[in-house]
């Protein structure tokens, strides 16, 4: 009788080590959809101004009506009036524009804000070696491995750019003026 009681011991802590990785997962994959659609918010928007580039480089003296997106035609023309912006009326496309022009814009102010929060950090730290996870947690974002390897992606792309320095294995410091 006895081997049948750690059995269902050892099945209890199975099933509540599975909860606990379910919880941990869960939240993970939480926070790498926030991490993703940052990402594709930043993507959009450096598709469009790109496509935009290359229409300019095509042909300079073409302006930025040229550059407006070609794959939504216009259902109906926009009324022309020389009323203020807000008031003037338009097409369920433009509005469609609109929306996911704020969209990107709102995903973008996400995406460079972490960069920003990592700067300041620095900024206020001065000389001393700090790891991912201790800058993280000054953040408020050491919740999930997700958000603290978001933080680590960022601190690596800012090596790269020299904006700060590597200063030991996973150690990062602020870059000397």
């Amino acid at each position: 009788m006895v081997s049948g009681t750690r059995a269902v011991h050892n099945i209890e802590v199975t099933a509540e080590s599975l909860q606990e990785d379910l919880d941990r997962l869960e939240a993970q994959k939480q926070a790498l959809e926030r991490e993703l659609a940052a990402v594709v918010a930043h993507l959009g928007s450096v598709q469009r101004a790109l496509s935009a580039l290359q229409v300019l480089m095509r042909d300079p003296s073409a302006g930025p009506a040229a550059t407006a997106p070609a794959a939504e035609p216009q259902q109906t023309p926009a009324p022309r009036t020389d009323a203020p912006p807000e008031v003037t009326a338009r097409t369920p496309a433009q509005v469609r524009r609109t929306s996911a022009a704020d969209a990107d814009a709102e995903g973008q102010k996400k995406y460079g804000r972490l960069t920003e929060q990592i700067l300041d950090y620095f900024a206020t730290v001065g000389d001393t070696d700090v790891r991912a996870r201790d800058v993280a947690a000054a953040l408020g974002r050491d919740t999930d491995s997700g958000t603290i390897n978001a933080v680590r992606s960022t601190l690596d792309r800012l090596v790269g750019t020299s904006r700060i320095r590597r200063s030991g294995r996973g150690l990062y410091r602020a870059k000397r003026s």
